[in-house]
């Protein structure tokens, strides 16, 4: 007599997202910025001491737009940037440790800013600017 085979063991398989370690959710994060109204503006992702802001697309942010120049670039990206070098020149801070910032443009469209040696204090600061100065735009756009 045939040996039958035995029948096929039914197994069901999930695909569960990994869980992220600890060391991995402490240095890097997201951070969705929204109008009062909950609108999407940008979005910060957060990783060690690196910050990347992320405009909405849909929202075409211009870099001439008030207030994005005379007050994120020139009164809180620059006066963070100066404050670092006198750090530096008084020899409290390295260079490789010093606040940066570059914003990437398409012609005048801000398609992302990185932000470059941030710590916890300096990130609430620039939250709540770049949010204050993404809804100001955002509100400029549309009376336009």
């Amino acid at each position: 007599m045939p040996k039958q085979a035995p029948a096929p063991t039914k197994v069901t398989v999930t695909q569960q997202p990994p869980q992220p370690t600890q060391e991995h959710a402490e240095t890097e994060s997201v951070i969705p910025l929204k109008t009062q109204a909950e609108e999407p503006l940008a979005i910060i992702y957060f990783d060690k001491q690196t910050i990347h802001v992320l405009p909405d697309e849909s929202k075409n942010f211009n870099f001439n737009t008030p207030p994005f120049s005379n007050f994120l670039v020139e009164k809180v990206f620059a006066k963070m940037q100066e404050k670092d070098k006198e750090l530096v020149r008084l020899g409290q801070l390295t260079t490789d440790k010093m606040f940066s910032y570059n914003i990437v443009r398409e012609q005048d469209l801000i398609r992302e800013i990185v932000l470059k040696n941030v710590d916890d204090e300096r990130l609430k600061e620039l939250k709540s600017s770049i949010r204050w100065t993404f809804e100001k735009m955002y509100e400029k756009m549309k009376s336009e």
